[in-house]
């Protein structure tokens, strides 16, 4: 999969297509350390670290950079794709102890 030597939609439809393949794996692993933070914080309260929120975005934001990726883009959607880990860990967390 190189882009730059993509000639034809489907080519770019094709690597597009494995790369979203790829990132619902590696999303599909980071809830499950989502699983593993909510079963190990030691009450609720500790689901939202807004500090360890930042962090996270700003590290996105930043390896952005480096990428030469959008980083506002990449930003915000590390925005959502963390309040969605949250949300995620907190039903956990309810459904493990409720």
């Amino acid at each position: 999969m190189n882009p730059d030597s993509y000639t034809t939609m489907v080519e770019v439809r094709a690597g597009v297509d494995e790369l979203d393949r790829q990132l619902v794996a590696l999303l599909a692993r980071r809830f499950a350390h989502m699983r593993a933070a909510a079963r190990i914080k030691p009450d609720r309260d500790a689901v939202r670290d807004e500090a360890r929120k930042r962090q996270v975005i700003d590290q996105a934001r930043d390896e952005a950079e480096r990428l030469g990726a959008p980083a506002d883009v990449i930003a915000d959607l590390w925005e959502q794709l963390v309040e969605a880990s949250i949300a995620y860990e907190m039903a956990e967390y309810d459904r493990t102890r409720g």
